[in-house]
């Protein structure tokens, strides 16, 4: 990334960032503390393709996301070993399954298995993370996160292979 600045006589100061694939983006900060914010998809075009006025706030808080204030990206290599140990997956229980007209609580679920049920679908509803007193029943629909090995023990239990 090329950075240019320069100073805008009577107006204030002009930052211009250049990036690799010579799109730019230009900050004009006047004096009165106004903020203009143009994007330009080719550097040497005349017209911006787009622009905005910020406040100082405003400018501050785009600078603290661009930081990564609020989100900060996982290493892809760490997310491909996550992603090689964790497993998400939806699981029909079946009539012949234990847990049928059992509380998520009381089926003991993550204790038997391991595995974390993070989201339900009964009939038409879905429900994100269900209370631990929920009624499973046959034909629910378990949203559920754990290792493989854990998937796998709460697939047999749903389907009453315990």
């Amino acid at each position: 990334m090329n950075i240019s600045i320069s100073k805008l006589p009577g107006i204030g100061q002009k930052i211009s960032l250049t990036t690799a694939e010579d799109s730019q983006l230009v900050l004009i900060v006047h004096h009165t503390g106004k903020r203009e914010l143009y994007f330009f998809e080719d550097a040497d075009s005349d017209e911006a393709d787009f622009g905005m006025d910020l406040t100082a706030d405003e400018t501050r808080e785009l600078g603290a996301q661009l930081l990564g204030a609020t989100y900060q990206p996982v290493d892809a290599d760490k997310l491909k070993m996550f992603n090689n140990q964790i497993v998400m997956d939806w699981i029909e229980i079946k009539a012949a399954s234990s847990l049928t007209q059992k509380s998520i609580e009381e089926s003991e679920i993550r204790n038997k298995t391991g595995a974390t049920i993070i989201g339900l679908v009964k009939g038409d509803d879905i429900i994100a993370i269900p209370e631990a007193y929920t009624t499973l029943q046959a034909g629910d629909v378990l949203m559920a996160i754990g290792k493989k090995d854990q998937i796998s023990s709460l697939t047999a239990l749903c389907k009453g292979e315990e």
